[in-house]
């Protein structure tokens, strides 16, 4: 089978079966309207059977009859899966998948019988997933939904290869010659403000995955989060809303607190220049973080985002820097913030990383956008 073309029962080859999927969670994203992946390995069902072609058009003809024009079928795996996606679901999960199933079993008895089905292995994968009681979404990084396309891999595979390696080299030489410049920061922490050097939190990293997030201590010890909490979450609401993000007085509100009274006296200076942000070259060597990439959120900032907003921590590492870092800061609003996230996910390259690293010595030293 052509891997890239349509058969004549309507069903995908592998590589626009992911391209097609890939296009239908993007839609998703936007429109809310979810969409179900129903997976069938045939697998077992084809051992040992010398008439495995016929069985194959038997079973593709039988759901087509299952499924709607709108609906998209194809060869996830050669020869192995069938996967049939059925697009804009307008009821609830359960009664949903109940449909599908109870259809699905019905045209497949009718076609192979019951014996036959039972060797059929079918798996149900709703893109979103419903929310738990707490209304957290479940659904982070299912790699059926933000698998790469197979014509991307090899040579996406390489350039990451290059991209780790460029962080590692270049955080250990950050680490080495600003050495001079941690221990004056340090130094000045310890004599103006009680507590620790270094500030440590918890934040979300690639596919959801939470690591321990490292800063020079800006803030007095034992601050009370709420402040930034409410303050994020009315921020985040009006990108959702689609209102404008600005204050009473009609001023643009920016991605922090403002004269935050929580803050040192050096913390309002390394802050402002993003000095405070140096330590997150031991999370690049840890390999938690990259030099270049999307700003790593804190956790209950991600039980805030639309569907299309998780996609700025699916695909890539965090960064120390990134391209909203370098052009826009703190001065744009939320959905701007992730728009160029995205922007920078679709678009990259080494040669966009090593564009963004050159400019971020001079937004630090200029202060832009900085708080």
């Amino acid at each position: 089978m052509d891997l890239s073309v349509i058969d004549l029962n309507g069903f995908y080859g592998k590589t626009s079966f992911d391209l097609m999927l890939n296009l239908e969670r993007k839609r998703t994203e936007r429109s809310q309207r979810p969409f179900l992946l129903v997976l069938l390995n045939i697998e077992d069902l084809l051992t040992d059977r010398r008439d495995s072609g016929h069985i194959k058009k038997e079973l593709e003809r039988a759901l087509c009859s299952a499924t709607r024009e709108t609906d998209i079928k194809g060869w996830p795996q050669e020869d192995k899966v069938m996967g049939i996606i059925f697009t804009e679901l307008g009821s609830s999960e359960e009664v949903v998948k109940e449909k599908i199933f109870l259809k699905i079993q019905d045209k497949l008895c009718q076609t192979l019988g019951s014996n036959a089905v039972q060797r059929i292995k079918i798996s149900y994968h709703l893109f979103p997933k419903a929310y738990d009681e707490n209304g957290k979404n479940l659904d982070w990084s299912n790699p059926l939904f933000y698998s790469e396309p197979a014509q991307k891999k090899p040579s996406k595979r390489i350039s990451l290869f290059l991209k780790r390696t460029m962080d590692v080299i270049g955080s250990f030489l950050g680490l080495i010659i600003l050495g001079p410049v941690f221990l004056s920061i340090a130094l000045a922490i310890k004599i103006t403000s009680k507590g620790p050097v270094f500030f440590k939190q918890e934040r979300v990293g690639q596919g959801g995955k939470k690591f321990t997030f490292m800063k020079f201590r800006s803030m007095y010890v034992n601050c009370d989060e709420h402040p930034h909490r409410e303050y994020i979450t009315r921020f985040i609401s009006k990108a959702q809303e689609g209102t404008a993000n600005s204050g009473d007085n009609g001023d643009s509100v920016v991605y922090k607190l403002v004269d935050d009274c929580r803050i040192t006296r050096v913390g309002k200076f390394i802050r402002k220049t993003s000095l405070d942000e140096l330590p997150q070259f031991i999370n690049v060597l840890k390999g938690d973080m990259s030099l270049v990439g999307p700003r790593p959120p804190i956790p209950y900032e991600c039980e805030m985002y639309d569907i299309w907003h998780r996609r700025r921590l699916i695909e890539v590492k965090p960064g120390v820097s990134g391209l909203w870092q370098v052009e826009g800061r703190s001065q744009t609003t939320f959905s701007d913030m992730v728009r160029l996230d995205l922007k920078y996910i679709n678009d990259w390259s080494l040669w966009l990383d090593l564009k963004i690293l050159l400019k971020t010595p001079w937004v630090m030293l200029t202060g832009i956008g900085g708080y």
